[in-house]
Parts: structure tokens; C-alpha cells; sequence
């Protein structure tokens, strides 16, 4: 009973985006929400529109300098931000790690947009490092359903920045150090989410860009290290997605790690309880296995 009631009361904090409370003497950073684009936002070919784009910074009180754009889920067609956004930034401020909420723009079939919204998420975070006391080599993504597929795409689709870019931060490499993917969107073939498919790509979209976004094929030796997590009896996103993109980076030998869950559905039981826990906790050991966090420690109960 008194386990049950610690997975409920945990849950409900992470619903309702609370983090934990910094040790005594400790001194609490603010979120600080920052633009990306200066207000003219890319569209991709050199052309921009007046737009902002914005990022939470959520800094621990004791940084490891792992940071980690974070990226909602909402079937590209709407961010939830609580849950999947400021709750796991405070989550991971809880471990030492800056969580970086993106609220990307949504595509409405403009295809290139969320992209260029996450690689300027992390070209910004590589800028920014010092200042937030970020080590520029640990910063990863992690995505949750359609979330997920922005994530895995940002892992798939990357540069080393252009060194003659006028913009410094353009001069960055967007290329994440490590992705996590909570039942991610990855492919957009026939066992794709429909609706995800179409908010991204349109009702028709030509078999280019249905490959090109069905990320299980873009893996190379280059993609980052890669921990992903999804149930079984997931029926909104099959857990084929998942299984077809660790398949894709054993077979390029890229450190990964899949934890198949037997239960919770698409959103893990509403962000709580044992299935939810279990992917937070291996995936922090996972990252503490490729140093990309300190050993988790346990304490006795």
C-alpha cells in the first residue's frame, strides 16, 4: 500500500509540473524562457516568418552539466507541455540535469518546421553553455509520442553547423549527444499515427518525404546513443514504432537500449505509476552506464 501511494503522489507532482524542492542552503534557479529566432523565425531555403519561438530553461540548483531538450507530445497538432514538458524538466533538475522545454511550432503540413525548431534548440543550449553551466558534449532530446518522433528526427537529421554562418549560434553543431524516446512516433508508413502523419506532412504526402521522415530508416553510425521505452497494449502508437528503430541502431551498432513495457497504454497509465516509473528510472541508469549522468544512487527503504 505505502508503494502504491508513492507511485500516486509522485505522479500526481509530475501531472501538475512540481519538481523537487532544492537541499538547504541551496539556492533555486528560476526558469527562464528564452526565444530562439529573434522573431523571424526559419521556414527552411532562406525564408522566414515573423514568428518567436520559445524554450523554458529549468536549471538544477547543483548542475552535472547534462542538459536535455525536451520535447511534448500532441500528435503535432497541439503541446502538452505540463506533463511531458515542465514536469520532466523539474524531474530532471531533480538529478542535476537542465531540462529545456521546446514549445516547436506545430506544421499544419509544413514539414520542415518542428526540425528546424529542435536544431535550433540545441545549437541555442551549445551557445548558451557556460551560462547555464551546460557541458556543450552532454546535451541530448528526449520526445514523447509525436514529441518522440521530433526527437528521433533531430537524431537522425543533423549537421556540424556552417563555421561561415554570420549568426554564431548557426555555427554550432545540432547534432544531440544522446536521445530518449517515450513511445514514440517513429515511422510514417502504414503503422504510423494518422493523425501525427497528417499534421506533419499533409493528407498526400509523395513517398520522398514519407521515407524521409520515417526516421527507422535514416539511423546511420552516427546517430547517438539511443534509449527508448513503449508499451505492448499502446494502441494510439503501435510498439512496432519503437521496436523498428532499435532494431535499425543495433544494426549499426549505436549504443541503445529498448525497454518494452507489458502495460500502460499510450501516455503510461496518465504519467504515473509503476510503468511510468520504470522507464524513468532505467533510463537514468542507462544514461549513468554511457556517463552521461553520475551513478544514480539509491538509498535504503
Amino acid at each position: 500500500m505505502r508503494s502504491i501511494l508513492k507511485w500516486c503522489c509522485w505522479g500526481l507532482l509530475v501531472v501538475l509540473g512540481w519538481g523537487l524542492s532544492p537541499a538547504v542552503g541551496q539556492e533555486k534557479i528560476e526558469p527562464k524562457r528564452v526565444g530562439l529566432w529573434n522573431g523571424k523565425a526559419s521556414l527552411g531555403d532562406g525564408q522566414v516568418q515573423e514568428a518567436e519561438v520559445w524554450i523554458t530553461v529549468h536549471r538544477p540548483s547543483q548542475a552535472n552539466g547534462t542538459a536535455v531538450v525536451i520535447c511534448p507530445g500532441g500528435g503535432y497538432g497541439g503541446l502538452v507541455t505540463g506533463a511531458e514538458g515542465h514536469g520532466i524538466a523539474k524531474w530532471l533538475n531533480g538529478h542535476g540535469a537542465t531540462g529545456v522545454v521546446l514549445e516547436y511550432r506545430l506544421p499544419a503540413g509544413r514539414h520542415q518546421v518542428p526540425l528546424l525548431d529542435a536544431q535550433r534548440a540545441i545549437r541555442t543550449v551549445r551557445a548558451n553553455a557556460k551560462e547555464w553551466d551546460v557541458d556543450p558534449a552532454k546535451i541530448g532530446i528526449i520526445g514523447f509520442s509525436a514529441g518522440g518522433h521530433l526527437a528521433s528526427t533531430a537524431a537522425t537529421h543533423f549537421d556540424d553547423g556552417d563555421s561561415k554562418a554570420a549568426d554564431p549560434i548557426d555555427r554550432l553543431s545540432c547534432r544531440p549527444d544522446f536521445a530518449i524516446l517515450i513511445y514514440p512516433v517513429i515511422t510514417m508508413d502504414s503503422t504510423t499515427h494518422s493523425g501525427s502523419r497528417a499534421n506533419l506532412m499533409g493528407k498526400d504526402p509523395s513517398p520522398k518525404l514519407i521515407e524521409l521522415y520515417s526516421n527507422e530508416k535514416q539511423v546511420t553510425a552516427k546517430t547517438p546513443p539511443t534509449f527508448l521505452a513503449h508499451a505492448k497494449d499502446d494502441r494510439a502508437v503501435v510498439s512496432a514504432n519503437s521496436q523498428m528503430f532499435y532494431d535499425a541502431l543495433q544494426a549499426h551498432k549505436v549504443p541503445s537500449k529498448y525497454l518494452e513495457l507489458p502495460s500502460g497504454g499510450h501516455g503510461l497509465n496518465g504519467y504515473k505509476g509503476p510503468m511510468w516509473d520504470a522507464w524513468q528510472e532505467q533510463s537514468l541508469a542507462w544514461l549513468a552506464e554511457q556517463k552521461l549522468l553520475p551513478p544514480v544512487t539509491t538509498t535504503a527503504k
